[in-house]
């Protein structure tokens, strides 16, 4: 197995006293969580002998896809014996006559630090931290109390205002942390073609973040590389293999609907309902946006209709009309980098008919949240249900997604 100098770095940092904790950040796919979840298992069985160790990521299921599934039958190679116990989220590890136990724990939102309080650990290692609860973090790094315990964190960039960034790697000599900065070039296991692929999948902030691995601000307009003349087209003449609508439900605010029809695997907005009741001087029903939706449907079959999922009433209302209703992902940043992914790739298209949404397009821009990215709250309605929908057709096999997802 290759390392890069980096990576070796990571693997023997805690051979020296000098440092309490070690914090890497930098691109996607650089390489340091796999060389830093198999050097905190050395560590730990080096160092330790029945004792209890923390892994935590934004969940229980992303430390298994994102770490463990990597890294555990590196040290089965290795000589170790690896038994998890599944029921109780933990890992049985043996090696050279000392046995330890590795506790897993999701850090999802605040009250996720109850989880952890109360447990003695001799090291934690916390994969995904920026995504986590400041709460949870300095939880689980107040649980290291053993003689000897370290701490290990990794991330991709956030905002400069992020919490991590400011307490941990602006901090970082005085915390005696090693600050460890990694770019796709320090994963050797990376070829040139799959780097390039990345660098052509990400855009704006996220490109910025997660190509460059900087702590940048998101700011400016959120699909800022959509160019109406050049990315808009005219509704092809099909043949449509399906149809979907996506829905952001109004009543004082504008309601959005939005008709995709897919052509291979190419999902075309063909067509849209908006309707503003501020400007219009009348609130509709939900029984009147339900006719609303079935005008724009036309003729056509539609296989299912996702809908935010705060519409509860519509949701119903729409049902007891026939139709398939899901309820949408409304995780905002995620179905951002979904959405500007799928439209850069082409696999999102925006036709010349839908006005409003192409409005919008030019008018979406990011607002300064501090430690959380965040667009305004204004013209966002197409903006939203068009995030519904590519969360859902990327969750829906509604394409081959190839974009990296390390959020949960």
């Amino acid at each position: 197995m290759h390392f890069s100098p980096k990576q070796r770095r990571v693997l023997t940092w805690w051979t020296s006293e000098r440092w309490e904790s070690i914090l890497c950040d930098g691109a996607v796919r650089s390489g340091k969580t796999f060389c830093m979840g198999l050097s905190f298992f050395l560590w730990a069985q080096r160092r330790f002998d029945g004792r209890q160790f923390g892994v935590c990521g934004k969940t229980i299921a992303s430390v298994r896809r994102n770490m463990l599934a990597e890294v555990v039958p590196c040290l089965r190679r290795l000589g170790m014996t690896v038994r998890e116990r599944r029921s109780e989220h933990a890992l049985t590890v043996r090696f050279g006559g000392h046995e330890n136990t590795f506790l897993l724990f999701g850090g999802r939102d605040e009250s996720s630090a109850a989880l952890i309080q109360g447990a003695t650990l001799a090291g934690v290692l916390l994969d995904e931290a920026a995504l986590m609860p400041r709460s949870f973090v300095e939880q689980a790094c107040a649980r290291c109390s053993v003689p000897g315990s370290r701490l290990w964190l990794n991330c991709n960039p956030e905002g400069p205002q992020h919490w991590l960034y400011q307490e941990w790697v602006c901090k970082a000599e005085a915390r005696r942390t090693l600050h460890l900065h990694f770019t796709m070039d320090d994963n050797p296991a990376l070829t040139p073609r799959i780097r390039a692929r990345y660098r052509r999948a990400y855009t704006g902030v996220f490109y910025r973040r997660f190509v460059l691995g900087e702590w940048t601000a998101a700011q400016g307009l959120v699909y800022d590389f959509f160019d109406p003349e050049r990315h808009a087209r005219d509704v092809p003449e099909g043949p449509f293999g399906e149809w979907r609508i996506s829905v952001d439900y109004g009543t004082a605010n504008p309601a959005s609907f939005g008709l995709w029809g897919r052509i291979g695997e190419v999902w075309y907005r063909t067509a849209e309902y908006y309707y503003d009741s501020r400007r219009a001087g009348r609130q509709k029903t939900d029984a009147e946006y339900v006719e609303d939706l079935k005008r724009l449907a036309g003729e056509r079959r539609i296989a299912r209709v996702i809908v935010d999922p705060s519409a509860a009433s519509f949701i119903t209302a729409l049902r007891q009309a026939g139709f398939s209703v899901v309820k949408a992902n409304n995780d905002v940043a995620d179905g951002i980098r979904v959405t500007a992914d799928l439209l850069r790739r082409g696999q999102l298209v925006l036709c010349r008919t839908c006005g409003d949404c192409l409005r919008e397009m030019a008018l979406y821009c990011w607002e300064d949240r501090g430690d959380r990215d965040a667009p305004r709250k204004e013209h966002d309605h197409a903006m939203d249900e068009m995030r519904y929908f590519a969360m859902d057709a990327a969750g829906s096999g509604g394409f081959a997604a190839t974009w990296v997802e390390r959020r949960t």
